[in-house]
């Protein structure tokens, strides 16, 4: 039950007493207020009900019931979650009078992962998962296969029962089975992305190993099976498949003190970016946290020790951090109980069990330290190669030193020669626009903020950076000045806290080429300026497709009106009225100045998109096939994934953003 507290306008009722308080009974709340349990009901709260009912049947397999799992994409638009667990409980609750397994579907904060007894670790700790997608759904419906039966219970509209628990017949099979619709008029989009289930599913059978997926899409006919024996040694193989390794990926496990751990990680050379993805439970802790930070004290302290032991450095000073872990591809897996699973904040996305440093400095430290003396021709190449990373650190350093004592050299100046600077030197809040021409950069120019916009028209197109050595970006024109201008080096040189800009924004034509320009960019950054983009520095300008205006006797403009989209077009025609006129913007040249501010550089009126990687198994896989040289994968990702329609070109789902 939930308590809602009714808003009160105080100038026409001071009255305030019990009976404005509104108790919300059941699910009732959940339906609400659905961001507090599932954080949007954009695509991403959607998934979410799929990960919550996954979760499920990962907590069984995970405590080892079961070893497959079926994921379904039906035609209607609903989805069923299969399992061969032990089933949910579906004899009578003693608190409630009702089956558990009705309980669990209309009760927040009911279930078993709360009890050691029943689960020894869990993905899902808090109680809510089925219950919160029992009501934003349409209908939800369950089978339960236990103990010699075959139990179902059905849900409507919100968490309603439709059909009591019933018994259909016997059998000898265990598990459970979930199908369940999402309400459409509680979510944006009820349109499952078959991709992202994909990954999240593939991302699952790595780290559970020798656990079946299925997963079929009904709506297309595709269907995989994902099952991995080695587990997330595989998963960073996958991670690293295009990526010319310093040996091959190790793997390391153990289990301390309830604490089980396991490590793969590779290492890789012209790769000048850290990939350290955690797990606790089979849950992605995002924000990191002890048992990362374990691991980076360990690595740290194999290589050096193992380096001081060999005089590998000569009397140099011992590596840093961050030497030694560039090119370095890891994945770290712990599984405990909820007892000793700490976490801070709600969304459980950081680690905080002290125990776990401990355990992983020592694991990693052992077990790599062991690996390095049995491996001397891979250590030797790993040494020299964080020497590498050392003496460019201490290059650009000194580079950085010299820049600030003298003036600019003559090159430098010529490289930024079409670069429009911003005045203001306060970092944090400047903005750098990459536009696509000179005469949308002209436009740009004119319309900026002076103060604290900078405006680079492009020369053309840029390469396509994936392959590319860092001699090669160099030598691009295009490039360096791009490096010179962000000010913060490149690669192995790249240092975040030299940016001079906050906010680099892509700002090309809404057309098929401005949408190659930014994927180059993109993948330039992604390749060579990762932390640009993680650190969200990265945007996406989006310019309107649509100018709807209206003109008096004397052809002066009296009313105006901006679309993004063909939805956008109608309702701008619908306010502007009869006599409207429509302009079709075919690049961003087009624009007056005026309006390219109004539309698309002003922050109180302007649209961005922030560049994000939300999952970096699919942001690789995706960069690779895309940008690779393998055009045959590029085309089947092409025909299953884009609609080539003749009505758009393309089509982005935009966020309003300052």
């Amino acid at each position: 039950m939930a308590i809602r507290f009714l808003d009160i306008n105080m100038s026409k009722q001071d009255k305030y007493d019990a009976s404005n308080i509104e108790l919300l009974s059941g699910l009732e709340g959940v339906r609400k207020r659905p961001g507090m349990y599932i954080g949007s009901t954009s695509s991403n709260g959607l998934h979410h009900l799929v990960w919550e009912i996954i979760d499920n049947a990962l907590d069984e397999a995970l405590n080892g019931f079961g070893n497959k799992i079926t994921v379904t994409i039906h035609k209607d638009g609903s989805i069923t979650i299969s399992d061969e667990g032990r089933g949910i409980p579906c004899d009578i609750h003693k608190a409630t009078g009702l089956p558990a397994v009705q309980v669990i579907f209309t009760t927040l904060h009911s279930g078993g992962k709360f009890n050691e007894a029943a689960y020894k670790s869990s993905a899902g700790l808090h109680g809510v998962g089925s219950a919160v997608t029992n009501a934003l759904s349409t209908f939800v419906e369950v089978t339960v296969y236990k103990d010699g039966k075959i139990y179902n219970i059905s849900f409507e509209n919100g968490g309603n029962l439709r059909t009591p628990l019933q018994v259909l017949g016997n059998t000898t099979k265990h598990g459970t089975t979930i199908t369940f619709k999402p309400d459409p008029t509680i979510f944006s989009t009820v349109d499952f992305n078959y991709e992202k289930i994909r990954s999240h599913v593939q991302e699952d059978a790595f780290l559970l190993k020798n656990v079946r997926f299925i997963l079929t899409d009904e709506r297309t006919g595709d269907k995989e099976d994902f099952c991995y024996e080695n587990g997330i040694k595989q998963f960073v193989d996958e991670l690293t498949s295009t990526k010319k390794g310093i040996g091959d990926s190790v793997f390391f496990s153990d289990e301390v003190d309830g604490i089980y751990t396991e490590i793969a990680m590779k290492y890789c050379y012209e790769d000048y970016n850290e990939t350290i993805r955690s797990y606790v439970n089979n849950v992605h802790t995002a924000d990191g946290g002890t048992h990362e930070v374990g691991f980076k004290i360990g690595i740290t302290r194999a290589v050096n020790d193992y380096a001081d032991s060999n005089n590998l450095l000569k009397g140099k000073a011992k590596l840093e951090g961050n030497d030694i872990r560039e090119g370095l591809t890891a994945v770290i897996s712990l599984r405990m109980s909820e007892e000793l699973a700490e976490f801070e904040g709600q969304t459980k996305g950081k680690l905080g069990t002290q125990a776990a440093q401990n355990i992983v400095n020592n694991l990693i430290y052992t077990k790599f330290t062991y690996y390095l003396n049995e491996n001397k021709e891979f250590a030797v190449r790993l040494v020299k190669k964080c020497q590498d990373s050392m003496n460019a650190r201490i290059a650009a350093r000194k580079a950085k030193e010299e820049a600030r004592s003298k003036r600019k050299t003559k090159d430098s100046v010529l490289l930024s020669d079409k670069l429009m600077p911003a005045q203001s030197k306060e970092f944090d809040k400047n903005e750098l626009f990459i536009v696509e021409g000179d005469s949308a950069g002209g436009s740009a120019k004119k319309g900026r903020d002076p103060k604290h916009q900078a405006i680079l028209p492009l020369r053309g197109k840029p390469l396509n950076t994936d392959g590319l050595t860092i001699d090669k970006i160099n030598a691009n024109v295009e490039f360096a000045t791009i490096i010179n201008t962000i000010g913060a080096g490149v690669g192995p040189r790249f240092d975040i806290e030299d940016i001079h800009y906050n906010k680099i924004i892509i700002m090309s034509d809404a057309d098929t080429d401005g949408a190659h320009i930014q994927t180059l960019l993109l993948t330039f950054f992604y390749n060579f300026m990762r932390p640009l983009i993680t650190e969200g520095h990265v945007y996406i300008a989006i310019p309107p497709l649509y100018k709807v205006y209206k003109q008096d006797s004397r052809a002066k403009t009296v009313a105006v009106k901006y679309a993004w989209d063909d939805e956008g077009l109608e309702n701008a025609k619908k306010k502007i009225g009869a006599g409207y006129i429509v302009q079709r913007y075919k690049g961003l040249g087009e624009m007056d100045p005026p309006e390219l501010k109004e539309t698309t550089m002003d922050p109180r009126s302007r649209m961005l998109l922030r560049v994000s990687i939300e999952d970096p198994l699919e942001v690789e896989r995706e960069v690779t096939i895309l940008m690779g040289k393998d055009s045959d994968k590029r085309k089947k990702w092409l025909e299953n994934n884009v609609d080539f329609s003749e009505k758009d070109d393309f089509i982005l789902e935009v966020k309003r953003r300052g």
